[in-house]
């Protein structure tokens, strides 16, 4: 019977450990953007669509998220005037998803509240512990991005 390595094992410690706190983070995510009237869903494609006016395939690509659970989130956005569509000259189909002024509002009251609660809770934590985790995590997904690749290729 095969055993893990100590770094299979390690790993998959992590992994679980990323589980967990995934799970706090989307409970957190939903407390900071409630008091706005949005999820933390909502949340997420009004922070992406702020920056400029996207199709909503480069939001799901962005966020992580299936492209037809964007569209919903969007399409319920609109119905609530926090966003618009517009036009995307590069795609007759496609159109491009854009904060209005109340969608922006919005957004800066979940940020405000967001940053009083980084602060808070990276505080408690060492800057060189966060620095680290960053470093690893984000070593972590280039792996998983190669492994992905690599799976989608074969």
């Amino acid at each position: 019977m095969a055993k893990y390595t100590t770094a299979g094992s390690t790993f998959t410690d992590l992994v679980l450990e990323i589980f967990r706190n995934n799970g706090l983070l989307l409970a957190a995510g939903e407390l900071l953007s409630e008091p706005s009237g949005l999820t933390s869903a909502r949340w997420q494609v009004l922070g992406v669509v702020d920056h400029e006016p996207t199709p909503v395939a480069n939001v799901a690509r962005t966020i992580g998220l299936t492209r037809q659970s964007v569209q919903q989130t969007a399409d319920a956005l609109e119905a609530e005037g926090l966003v618009e569509y517009q036009e995307n000259p590069h795609h007759r189909r496609a159109k491009l998803i854009a904060l209005t002024t109340k969608g922006r509002e919005r957004l800066r009251e979940v940020e405000a509240r967001q940053l009083a609660w980084a602060n808070k809770v990276g505080g408690r934590v060492s800057v060189a512990s966060l620095k680290t985790a960053l470093t690893t995590l984000q070593d972590v997904r280039e792996a998983l991005e190669q492994d992905a690749d690599a799976a989608s290729e074969a």
